[in-house]
């Protein structure tokens, strides 16, 4: 009789089975950014709200169009109200842009593609300011075609002169709701309780120092609402910068800290 002998394969380790394959430099950090992009829209809740945003905004120009006494605004002061019915919305539309992975149970599919969750949270930021920019441009297209149908129906004078520096503060405006919604979207990894906490938690502390006499010289130092005011006023100087800065840092550096650490330490089910 004859026996035949296979050579014994080598011993697998742990080491082994989980390293890394040569060549495979993983998901390149564009894609991924262009899917953070798309998961903004794609989802009915996403699409659901940038329309009911675009419907707010028509109908905030309509409204202006027919009642209100759009003639002596000009073309700046139109876009600056335009932007109004924005502040109430994209911070909703930056918390589903962090909690929908959690609450549809589709983290562990993001998270099993790109196990560097650092990175997700970062296309996840570029993502909403790239939003905010492409809501800017639109506002801005919906405000010129606005302003041209009120001045040809009034036939009053046109005013179209351009303030770039007031743009540039309506983008960041924008660009405050959009991360601060992001910031509690990822603080919470809930939807219904980041929504709630957002809006009403603002609102509580703004009574909170409006009540106790002794802590309104600090409300511009960190109410984000009272900060952000004179940046729509167009009357920012050093301390009004600095109030905002400080508010920022308190109601969108804080809870996107602390919800970065979450989603990078939180254990998917």
């Amino acid at each position: 009789m004859t026996t035949t002998t296979t050579p014994a394969s080598a011993p697998t380790t742990p080491d082994a089975v989980h390293a890394p394959l040569e060549g495979s430099p993983g998901i390149p950090f564009r894609r991924l950014l262009e899917v953070e992009r798309r998961k903004i829209v794609d989802t009915r809740s996403g699409a659901w709200l940038l329309g009911i945003t675009a419907l707010l905004t028509a109908l905030t120009l309509a409204v202006m169009l027919i009642w209100g006494e759009s003639d002596g605004l000009g073309f700046m002061g139109l876009l600056s109200v335009a932007t109004m019915p924005l502040s109430l919305l994209l911070p909703i539309l930056g918390i589903l842009t962090a909690t929908t992975e959690w609450s549809q149970r589709t983290a562990l599919v993001t998270f099993t593609l790109e196990p560097r969750r650092g990175r997700v949270v970062v296309a996840k930021l570029l993502a909403v300011v790239l939003l905010s920019l492409t809501v800017l441009v639109l506002t801005i297209v919906a405000s010129a075609l606005f302003y041209v149908a009120s001045t040809t129906l009034r036939d009053g004078p046109a005013d179209w002169s351009y303030e770039p520096a007031v743009v540039a503060k309506l983008l960041l405006l924008l660009t405050i709701y959009l991360v601060q919604g992001l910031a509690f979207g990822l603080l919470f990894l809930n939807t219904p309780a980041a929504i709630v906490t957002s809006l009403l938690l603002p609102v509580v502390f703004t009574v909170a120092t409006t009540i106790v006499v002794a802590l309104e010289r600090f409300t511009p130092w960190v109410d984000l609402l009272v900060a952000s005011e004179p940046l729509m006023a167009g009357s920012m100087g050093g301390t009004e910068w600095a109030h905002l800065g400080t508010a920022s840092l308190l109601w969108l550096g804080l809870p996107f800290a602390v919800g970065t650490w979450r989603v990078l330490t939180k254990e998917i089910a």
